[in-house]
């Protein structure tokens, strides 16, 4: 049990006449695999030239896509539009499916978040995997809202809290809370978040950076400062640089649920310090690109 399992969609951005591969849940199995951390991939892409490229790149991360992902009748895609500061809006054209269980080991931790958690049919397959590997590993979560294609808004949130109820690490940005609950402030939110089960809360608060809660109290730590090309991946980016913190803490995995919940604030202070420098190094790239072990030992700020 050595092993992350990801689930979610995978598909290709289009920013101007640039195409990038994307999908949040990808970009945290790739930015995983390029840490060098063992991975699966589960997603719903089609043997077309879209999902052969998207193959491909997950192999070349060292990231294993998972038997039965290249079934769908078209690979998604995106339209992201970037404005003056760098930040994306998208226009999805996705279908979003799962059938049966993954042909993959006994994985530490899974890892989903976005469109996956949301989208009928497969949410709900997603929502049963979380349950049927919950005992044994992890489950981490990135909501990720994608407002364009949420069409019942009240269901959404509803699943996502359903969601957070069975989930060990929720990261969230602090605009993803504003939209699941308008009425209070993000950090009030976080905090009735966590008193539903999870052992940490880490949200993202872009210029502000970051913020984490869990039993031992709360913690806060400066953003990275990088000039910015674009934030596609920032969050995922973030995703990634926390959960390979707490791997290297050797708080990953079922067995290891307790210490997890124990996490003292040095730890997981030091823990998002790591994910924001990670974001920061994709930030500074077109398009989710995320660094590799290398370029993260070579980097000071």
């Amino acid at each position: 049990m050595n092993r992350a399992l990801v689930v979610g969609e995978a598909l290709i951005d289009i920013v101007g006449h640039d195409e990038h591969v994307g999908g949040s849940p990808l970009n945290v199995a790739v930015g995983l695999g390029r840490l060098g951390r063992d991975v699966d991939f589960l997603t719903h892409i089609a043997d077309d030239p879209h999902g052969r490229r998207i193959a491909d790149y997950v192999k070349a991360s060292g990231v294993r896509l998972v038997p039965g992902s290249t079934t769908g009748a078209r690979t998604p895609t995106a339209v992201a539009t970037i404005a003056d500061d760098g930040s994306a809006s998208y226009a999805f054209d996705l279908d979003w499916q799962l059938s049966g269980t993954p042909e993959v080991a006994p994985p530490l931790l899974v890892h989903t978040g976005s469109i996956a958690t949301v989208r009928e049919p497969g949410c709900l397959a997603v929502a049963a995997l979380l349950d049927a590997y919950r005992l044994s590993a992890t489950i981490t979560l990135d909501p990720n809202v994608r407002p364009s294609l949420i069409a019942n808004r009240d269901l959404a949130r509803q699943r996502i809290e359903h969601l957070i109820d069975r989930s060990d690490i929720v990261k969230v940005s602090d605009e993803d809370l504003r939209w699941i609950d308008p009425d209070h402030e993000p950090e009030r939110t976080a905090r009735a978040w966590l008193a539903l089960g999870p052992a940490i809360v880490a949200v993202t608060m872009g210029e502000h950076g970051s913020r984490a809660f869990c039993a031992a109290g709360e913690t806060q730590v400066a953003p990275k400062q990088v000039r910015v090309v674009d934030t596609i991946g920032a969050g995922d980016a973030f995703m990634v640089g926390l959960l390979d913190a707490l791997w290297e803490m050797d708080l990953l995995g079922g067995d290891r649920r307790a210490a997890l919940a124990r996490i003292q604030l040095d730890e997981l202070t030091a823990a998002l310090e790591s994910a924001g420098l990670v974001s920061a190094l994709t930030v500074g790239r077109a398009g989710a690109d995320l660094p590799d072990r290398a370029a993260l030992r070579s980097i000071a700020f």
